[in-house]
């Protein structure tokens, strides 16, 4: 089998007593997911994008002006108000960017490096990269750590895919040698390592779970559904934290939760976590630079084989 092998087990009944900073019971990761600009239209790529903020079918041969008028709203005006109200609360996240998303708004990548925000890489274009051959992906990877670099003025040194990986792309990233991390894999609640090519390799799992994506795609129904799902998950992961650390990843997408309604939303969770006062909000740089301080890789990778 080519690819990553499955671990069912993890960390099981002893999970790493690593300590957060400050004593926290809870690292908490903020997630925004900005896509807006490289998705797939018409006119570029033969294919409208099909996940919008409703779901409709749109011919092959007529251009999704709906669709496309979403995404705009998410890059002229939602990603904005998400970055003032992370702002207002000194809450610095993790830009899981699409390189030419980037490249089409500046001032948006200006506003990430200005507040320090982490740039990590969403791809070079918000696209299926499993559909590529090793090469042509390689390159992918390649224009997006120079066009990240250019635009936020450091490179990336994390990875998420759009979706999934390739078979090929944790190899791939491992070869680049400028990667702390991926987080192309949503099955731990902490950061764990994993062995490619003999090397240890950091993985940062992420969330489809506790995701503003489930506003348009089923399972909250407006603002006051996803504040307490995600203040419950706060406060639940919190109490687990008394006997060891865990950490809990929230994702944000500027079309969705960066309408005003949604937008109270983050608001007020952040309010709550900044009330709560035992969680740190970390980007996954910050999370990946500790977790390879404090649970270095030494007898851990033998157990996992990615």
């Amino acid at each position: 089998m080519s690819g990553p092998g499955r671990d069912l087990v993890g960390y099981g009944r002893t999970p790493p007593q690593v300590q957060w900073p400050g004593g926290a019971r809870l690292a908490l990761s903020l997630v925004v997911n900005y896509e807006e600009g490289s998705e797939r239209s018409l006119p570029e790529d033969g294919q409208n994008e099909g996940l919008g903020e409703v779901v409709r079918a749109v011919g092959a041969e007529h251009r999704d002006l709906a669709t496309e008028s979403v995404y705009e709203y998410g890059s002229r005006a939602g990603v904005h108000r998400v970055l003032r109200v992370l702002g207002r609360y000194d809450a610095r996240c993790t830009f899981f960017a699409a390189a030419v998303a980037l490249e089409r708004n500046p001032e948006v990548a200006a506003w990430v490096r200005e507040a320090g925000h982490e740039p990590c890489s969403h791809g070079w274009r918000w696209s299926e990269e499993w559909l590529l051959g090793r090469e042509a992906e390689r390159e992918r990877i390649d224009r997006a750590v120079a066009s990240i670099a250019r635009t936020c003025g450091e490179r990336p040194v994390g990875w998420y895919s759009r979706w999934m990986p390739s078979v090929h792309t944790r190899e791939l990233l491992v070869e680049e040698g400028g990667f702390l991390y991926d987080s192309n894999a949503y099955n731990d609640d902490l950061p764990y390592y994993v062995d490619v090519a003999g090397k240890p390799h950091l993985v940062v799992p992420y969330t489809l779970t506790y995701n503003d994506m489930r506003f348009v795609n089923g399972g909250v129904g407006g603002p006051t559904d996803f504040l307490d799902y995600c203040r419950r998950a706060v406060d639940f992961l919190r109490e687990e934290g008394q006997d060891a650390p865990r950490m809990l990843s929230i994702g944000l997408h500027p079309r969705f939760i960066g309408q005003a309604g949604r937008a109270s939303a983050l608001r007020d969770l952040l309010e709550h976590v900044r009330t709560a006062g035992d969680v740190w909000i970390a980007t996954r740089r910050e999370i990946a630079e500790w977790w390879l301080a404090h649970q270095p890789p030494a007898g851990e990778v033998s157990a996992r084989r990615g």
